[in-house]
């Protein structure tokens, strides 16, 4: 399936912020960008769940930065895919 592809031009800051979202090492922009945007509509209309939504990537962070995760291939492996 081909994707169109843009050039976002941003500020340096506001890279090393969007650096602050990532879950793990190689998780592309995009999936940082479309995660932010899914937290604030959720903010704006639920804003309980937006809440569980952030203490969830919080604790996925945790677990990722002290090795506790499934690489794909693990988890293919596992579900016998």
């Amino acid at each position: 399936m081909a994707m169109d592809t843009t050039t976002l031009k941003i500020h340096e800051g506001t890279k090393l912020e969007l650096d602050q979202f990532r879950e793990y090492k190689n998780e592309s922009y995009d999936e940082v960008i479309k995660k932010v945007i899914f937290i604030a509509k959720t903010c704006k209309t639920e804003p309980e769940l937006s809440q569980e939504t952030i203490q969830a990537i919080e604790k996925a962070r945790e677990r990722i930065k002290k090795g506790k995760f499934l690489t794909e291939a693990e988890a293919r492996k596992r579900l016998g895919l």
